[in-house]
């Protein structure tokens, strides 16, 4: 059966248009809930939002939703979005529910899920949903409804759990760290969990007021977190997405590091530790440089679909820890059920004091090979696939490239654009051919 809802990472939208409207929302949340009683007779959900306007009424569809399916809710308020999926496990709840579009603008939004586990749910469960969509809904009798509470400390054990996976042997006394939250989910606990661990902290886009969720701030705007480091002469900035499961690095000099980068750091610390690690997983999109890095380090490194829950899929099917994409998603599994921009930035921290070195000495062996990647918006009705003239043009460019270069077409899973991205030795190269491509499309 065919997801029709369902993208990548959830459902997502522009608020409004449909899915997401409350009374689809309501309708969800009550499909939802009668899958879960297939196999729980009283099941418990939480929900957790990150600070669009929006996720107001979303957050009171799907309660009422959940309700009426006879399932008991746990309101979380704003939180991020792996703060969801601690406290999912962490509470032996049955699901858990984020309300959010991560690093869309605020009038988008939408809703993913995590499992008991508090891991991304499969394919099979999202066809399951949607099956139980199709169908007329089953109310409850008025002594058997849902009911719903609030926890008041969700942000605040959030935190503490942050703090417990970073070595209680180091501090970050002496540091001056930027930490930019996009003025999103992480706007209370990002702030709070580097300054409880010692650092002088300087807050950018940690004023949210419901409309200006990653507006030029944030993982997707790191040219702000470039500014205020530079600007307070700070050892470091941080930037997080909306939902603060990835983020974005910069140093003290206002380089920008990415999530490629940020992994071969934290596979080398492990390495250094003397752990053994028999693989790494990356995406499609992952640099060819960070590949060959791992290698000499004596790690193979492979390649899942681009999207987090596809990293980890085959990190649990490899049985491995390590994994993450370029955009800032980065997986330990031995440290979280789930990717989360809070825990990655404690561990390249800690990695790089035990390293006792900066991050650009320590990727000075891996430099980068120049990538150009361009989001082209394409007609539903357009098939790159059986484009003849997009077609004929990748083959000369993979032709030409050889062995010293990649072509990487995809489709967004959560927006109508097509993603072609060409990594080469030279980046007039990546761009030119890039372009080349995009050009047969408009």
């Amino acid at each position: 059966m065919k997801r029709h809802y369902f993208g990548t990472d959830g459902i997502r939208g522009t608020v409004g248009q449909s899915p997401i409207t409350p009374d689809f929302m309501l309708r969800l949340a009550h499909s939802v809930g009668q899958v879960l009683k297939q196999s729980d007779p009283r099941p418990k959900v939480l929900i957790g939002k990150d600070t669009r306007i929006s996720g107001y009424m979303l957050e009171s569809a799907l309660e009422a939703g959940f309700n009426s399916a006879g399932v008991d809710v746990v309101l979380l308020g704003p939180i991020p979005t792996p703060g969801v999926a601690y406290l999912t496990r962490a509470l032996r709840a049955s699901l858990g529910v984020v309300i959010s579009a991560s690093h869309n603008p605020f009038n988008d939004n939408g809703v993913k899920f995590f499992s008991a586990s508090g891991t991304k749910l499969d394919d099979a469960w999202e066809i399951a949903v949607e099956d139980a969509l199709s169908q007329e809904p089953r109310w409850v009798a008025s002594h058997l409804l849902g009911k719903t509470h609030r926890l008041d400390d969700a942000a605040g054990r959030y935190i503490e759990f942050c703090k417990s996976t970073f070595d209680l042997q180091l501090t970050l006394k002496g540091m001056k760290i930027v930490v930019d939250a996009a003025n999103g989910a992480a706007y209370v606990a990002a702030p709070k969990i580097f300054a409880e661990l010692g650092a002088e902290v300087i807050t950018i886009g940690c004023s949210p007021n419901g409309v200006n969720i990653n507006e030029s701030v944030g993982a997707t705007h790191p040219e702000a977190l470039v500014q205020a480091v530079l600007a307070n002469r700070a050892d470091l900035g941080i930037a997080l997405d909306g939902d603060a499961d990835r983020l974005q690095w910069v140093d003290k000099d206002g380089q920008l590091y990415n999530g490629d980068q940020l992994l071969y750091v934290l596979a080398r610390d492990r390495i250094e530790k003397g752990e053994k690690i028999s693989g790494v997983v990356g995406t499609l999109m992952t640099n060819q440089a960070i590949a060959e890095g791992l290698s000499r380090l004596g790690i193979e490194m492979i390649r899942a679909k681009v999207g987090d829950r596809y990293v980890l899929e085959s990190l649990l099917a490899n049985g491995w820890l390590l994994g993450g994409e370029s955009s800032g998603h980065l997986l330990m599994l031995d440290k979280h059920s789930t990717g989360d921009g809070l825990i990655s930035a404690l561990q390249v921290l800690q990695a790089c004091l035990r390293m006792k070195t900066s991050l650009q000495k320590t990727l000075q062996e891996v430099p980068l090979f120049p990538q150009c990647l361009l989001n082209i918006p394409v007609d539903s009705q357009i098939d790159w696939r059986q484009h003849t003239e997009f077609q004929t043009r990748m083959a000369h460019v993979e032709s030409k490239l050889g062995a010293k270069g990649r072509v990487l077409i995809r489709e967004s899973g959560t927006e109508p654009l097509l993603r072609i991205m060409v990594e080469a030795s030279d980046l007039a190269i990546s761009t030119e051919y890039a372009h080349y491509l995009a050009e047969s499309l408009s």
